[in-house]
């Protein structure tokens, strides 16, 4: 497949920046304009064949996000849209989700936390866009529970989503992208325990987040490493 191309709409430059970056930093998907006005935004969807996702704050100078989502579809555009905004109105949240906005990402948020809402998405994109029709209704069920996550997900006993959120982020920020963490190299990073740093990483396997492997090269039996999915 690929790559998803995704248009930036921040009104403030330095996190139209800092999202463009974040957006980069996630494998198979690429920034294909920004925009930091609706004005603009819209002009730049005008035609609809070169954006895929827009990453959409609300708050924008000249009309409200969801403004832009009712003209889009108006238009007849089917562009999916993430919502990156600090407003936390229910009536927001309801209207953003009548609109078919795909995510709703309030600021301020963790890299690990847009990184997940991107990779849900490209795992939804790629069901919906296969070939053919669903056999049964689990496979529509799977397709909604990629795109949101399932409801009933919650972490073991034991463990949190902030340092979760930090053992994620360690991976996905190691020097080498050819090259795995192990326990340790991760609890050097977070400020955990090896033994917890361990939990955490033999968790993100159990739920298909990493992958595990075996390092090979040092004295003794292979040190296990982990690489994210």
């Amino acid at each position: 497949m690929t790559d998803i191309r995704v248009l930036v709409v921040e009104d403030e430059p330095l996190l139209a920046e800092a999202h463009c970056a974040y957006t980069e930093r996630v494998p198979g998907f690429v920034v294909v304009g920004v925009a930091h006005t609706a004005r603009a935004a819209m002009a730049a969807l005008r035609g609809g064949g070169d954006v895929d996702l827009v990453l959409l704050d609300f708050r924008l100078p000249d009309l409200h996000g969801l403004d832009v989502c009712r003209a889009l579809r108006a238009a007849g555009s089917d562009v999916d849209v993430l919502a990156v905004t600090s407003a936390r109105d229910l009536a927001v949240v309801r209207t953003a989700v009548s609109l078919g906005v795909t995510h709703y990402l309030l600021k301020p948020f963790t890299f690990a936390a847009f990184r997940d809402k991107l990779e849900r998405y490209a795992d939804y994109r790629a069901q919906a866009l296969a070939d053919g029709e669903v056999a049964a209704q689990h496979e529509v069920d799977q397709m909604f529970a990629t795109l949101r996550g399932t409801a009933g997900h919650s972490l073991p006993k034991g463990l949190d989503a902030q340092t979760l959120d930090r053992v994620r982020v360690a991976l996905a920020d190691r020097t080498d992208p050819q090259v795995g963490l192990s326990a340790t190299e991760v609890s050097a990073a977070t400020g955990i325990s090896r033994v917890t740093a361990r939990r955490y990483l033999e968790y993100l396997v159990t739920v298909d987040r990493a992958a595990r492997s075996p390092r090979y090269g040092t004295p003794g039996r292979p040190e296990v490493e982990y690489r994210p999915r």
